[in-house]
C-alpha cells in the first residue's frame, strides 16, 4: 500500500514536471512573440510618424501652391486684391481644407463676404491650380463657359491678360465661350458664332 503511494506521488510529480515544461516552453514563446511584437509596434510607430511628416509637407506644398496662384491671379485684376489662405484642419478624424480671403491681417469668408467677381477670379485660379497639380496632367485644353461673369465690367480687360499670361507661363490652351467681347482682349483667336434661319454660322 505504502509502494502504491509512492508510486502515485511519484506519477503526480512526473505530470507536475511536465506540466512545469509546458509552461516554460509556454512563456519562452510568448515573451518571443512579445518581443516580436513590440518590434512590430516601433516599426508601425516610425512608419505613421513618416506618414505624418510626409502629409504635413504635402500640405504645405498644397499650401503654398494653391495659394501661390490665386493670390497671383487675383492680383492681376483687382487693385487692391484679396489673397487667398488654405488652412489644413481636423475634422471628425479627417482632414478638410478651408479657404479664406485676407487682406489688412483679415479674414473673410470668400462666399459671404466678398463680391462675386472675387470668387470668380479666385474658383478660375484653384481650377488651374488643381490641373496644374495632376500627375500625369491631363490634356493641356481646358474649356469655359461663361467664366467671370460676376466681374465688373471695368476689370474683365485685366482677366483677359491674366488669362493669356497664365496660358503661356502654364502652356494651357484655353477655350472660352462668352458673351463678353472685352475679356476676349488677348484671345489669339476669336470666333463669332451668330444663328441664322434655326443654323450656328461661324465666322473669323
Amino acid at each position: 500500500m505504502q509502494n502504491m503511494d509512492v508510486q502515485q506521488l511519484r506519477n503526480k510529480l512526473e505530470q507536475r514536471k511536465g506540466q512545469l515544461s509546458h509552461l516554460q516552453q509556454t512563456i519562452a514563446s510568448t515573451g518571443a512573440d512579445l518581443r516580436d511584437l513590440k518590434r512590430k509596434l516601433r516599426k508601425y510607430e516610425q512608419a505613421r510618424e513618416i506618414i505624418r511628416e510626409v502629409g504635413i509637407k504635402t500640405q504645405q506644398q498644397l499650401q503654398y501652391h494653391i495659394s501661390d496662384i490665386t493670390s497671383l491671379a487675383l492680383n492681376a485684376v483687382f487693385p487692391d486684391p484679396y489673397t487667398l489662405e488654405v488652412e489644413f484642419v481636423q475634422r471628425r478624424n479627417k482632414t478638410e481644407c478651408d479657404l479664406y480671403f485676407a487682406r489688412d491681417g483679415n479674414r473673410v469668408d470668400p462666399i459671404t463676404a466678398s463680391g462675386g467677381g472675387a470668387v470668380d477670379v479666385a474658383a478660375f485660379a484653384l481650377r488651374i491650380a488643381a490641373w496644374s497639380m495632376q500627375r500625369p496632367h491631363s490634356r493641356n485644353t481646358i474649356i469655359l463657359d461663361e467664366p467671370l461673369r460676376f466681374l465688373s465690367a471695368d476689370l474683365q480687360e485685366y482677366a483677359s491678360q491674366m488669362i493669356k499670361e497664365l496660358s503661356q507661363k502654364l502652356g494651357i490652351q484655353f477655350i472660352i465661350i462668352t458673351h463678353n467681347d472685352v475679356l476676349t482682349s488677348y484671345a489669339d483667336k476669336v470666333f463669332r458664332v451668330s444663328i441664322s434661319k434655326g443654323k450656328s454660322q461661324v465666322n473669323e
